[in-house]
C-alpha cells in the first residue's frame, strides 16, 4: 500500500527506476540496513520527491514492523497480494460492460474470471515448508498444519 501510494507521486518516467532504487529498503535483511537504504533514496530522490521521501521518513515507525517477521515471512508479505490481483482481474472483465442484464449476469461472468484466474495460481512459494511454519509460530492457533 506505501509503495503504491509513494508511486501516485512520481512521474510515469521514473518510476521504475525509482522502484528499483526503492527495492533495497524493503528487501534489506535488517531494520538499520532498511533505515540506510532508505536515506541513500532520500538521497537521490529527495529533492525531485520530497513528499514521497517524507512520507516514507515519517511513518517508518509502522513501516519497520515489517523487519520484526523472519525474511521468509518478509518475502510473502511484500510479493503476496491475492486479494488485490483478484480484484484488478475483476474489473478488467468488468469494465467494460457497464450494464448487466441482472445480478445473476454479473455473478456468472466474475465466477467465469474467477475460473480463469486461479488457473494461473500455479507459482509455488519459494521455501514454503519453512514459511508457513514461522506462520504456525507467530499465529499459534490460527494457522492449522496436517501434521
Amino acid at each position: 500500500m506505501v509503495i503504491r501510494n509513494s508511486l501516485k507521486y512520481i512521474a510515469s518516467k521514473y518510476q521504475k527506476e525509482f522502484m528499483a532504487d526503492l527495492k533495497p529498503v524493503y528487501r534489506a535483511p535488517t531494520e538499520e540496513k532498511a533505515r540506510l537504504e532508505l536515506k541513500n533514496l532520500g538521497q537521490k530522490w529527495g529533492n525531485r520527491y520530497p513528499l514521497v521521501i517524507k512520507s516514507w521518513e515519517k511513518n517508518w515507525p509502522n513501516l519497520s514492523t515489517y523487519f520484526k517477521y523472519p525474511e521468509s515471512v518478509r518475502r510473502i508479505i511484500y510479493t503476496t497480494n491475492a486479494v488485490e490481483s483478484l480484484h484488478r482481474q475483476f474489473r478488467k472483465v468488468t469494465k467494460n460492460r457497464s450494464l448487466f442484464p441482472n445480478d445473476e449476469a454479473l455473478l456468472k461472468i466474475l465466477f467465469l474470471a474467477t475460473r480463469d484466474i486461479t488457473k494461473k495460481w500455479t507459482m509455488p512459494v519459494r521455501d514454503w515448508g519453512f514459511t508457513i511454519s514461522q506462520f504456525a509460530v507467530m499465529f499459534e492457533g490460527r494457522v492449522m498444519l496436517d501434521i
